[in-house]
């Protein structure tokens, strides 16, 4: 495993981050089977775990949690706030009510009585930026929380967050989370660019592209039984084979397989390594549901173009 520092945290990250997403209702509920691929990952050196409150409603964050018990002081935690929790209309969003209440409930289900890096999961066009960095700062200096960071943020904002830290005398933001892959490259024109001038980490999710890059959907084979293309009934545009926007993924799979062929890697080898070789880039956020999605990852873990 090969690692990074995060921005200007002074943290030290392994570059492939383990996504609690999948882990809990709506993915992998056997909290045991989540518990032993976690420590599955920490053992062969992944050192972040990336959750989030509205994971599961809260459980993803009890998973993680339970697992790192024991071993908190290796790990790097970070979570997010934003989504809605509960059927109060204030339960969720980036007012300072809703964040001083969200961090709590965070610490509480994680069992621990700080966060590394707590994240904002997607701009509140309801609430002041000024208002929600004040809040979020107010956290760092309780001793709560170690850094702050965005996700799904576009560049002007993390320029706005940036100059009002300057301005007011705020905790600097320290990364942003955003989608990232062979697939999807917009982040290139000017997140990555912005993230790069003002100092901060970059945490990227989605490399695969929804398993796209991983070489199991193909042109000339049915989709796996246990895969979301298999249940293309539920997201006909993303994956029905007769969409043209689909046949143009099959054929670009068709052609980056190739690519990989001639490189001596896997296409899976490839989208990690891809992502991880922008100088901008600290991690790359692996979201595995079941242990062979989680080994086919780690067995990257070191590859480079």
């Amino acid at each position: 495993m090969q690692y990074d520092t995060l921005g200007q945290t002074g943290l030290t990250v392994s570059r492939l981050a383990l996504g609690a997403m999948m882990f809990g209702p709506g993915g992998n509920d056997d909290v045991d089977d989540c518990t032993r691929l976690i420590h599955l990952a920490l053992d062969a050196g992944v050192n972040l775990i990336d959750t989030a409150d509205r994971y599961g409603r809260g459980v993803s964050e009890e998973i993680v949690g339970r697992a790192i018990r024991g071993r908190r002081d290796d790990v790097v935690v970070a979570t997010k706030c934003w989504g809605r929790m509960a059927r109060d209309r204030n339960a969720g969003g980036a007012s300072r009510r809703w964040i001083v209440r969200a961090v709590e409930h965070s610490l509480t289900r994680l069992g621990t009585d700080y966060i590394d890096l707590y994240q904002l999961h997607r701009p509140d066009l309801d609430a002041l930026p000024e208002e929600t960095h004040e809040a979020l700062s107010d956290l760092v200096r309780q001793g709560k929380v170690r850094a702050i960071g965005t996700s799904n943020h576009p560049a002007e904002l993390l320029v706005r967050l940036h100059w009002q830290a300057r301005r007011r005398h705020l905790v600097p933001v320290r990364s942003e989370q955003a989608p990232y892959s062979l697939f999807r490259r917009s982040v290139e024109r000017a997140v990555l660019p912005t993230a790069a001038r003002h100092g901060m980490g970059v945490l990227v999710y989605s490399p695969l592209d929804y398993g796209w890059l991983t070489g199991k959907y193909r042109a000339d084979a049915p989709w796996p039984a246990d895969s979301r293309g298999a249940a293309a009934f539920l997201d006909a545009d993303r994956w029905d084979p007769e969409v043209p926007a689909v046949r143009r993924k099959l054929a670009l799979v068709e052609q980056l397989s190739a690519v990989a062929d001639h490189e001596g890697c896997t296409l899976l080898e490839l989208a990690y390594g891809f992502v991880l070789s922008h100088p901008s880039v600290s991690a790359a956020i692996v979201g595995p549901r079941l242990e062979h999605h989680l080994t086919a990852a780690l067995a990257c873990a070191d590859r480079r173009l």
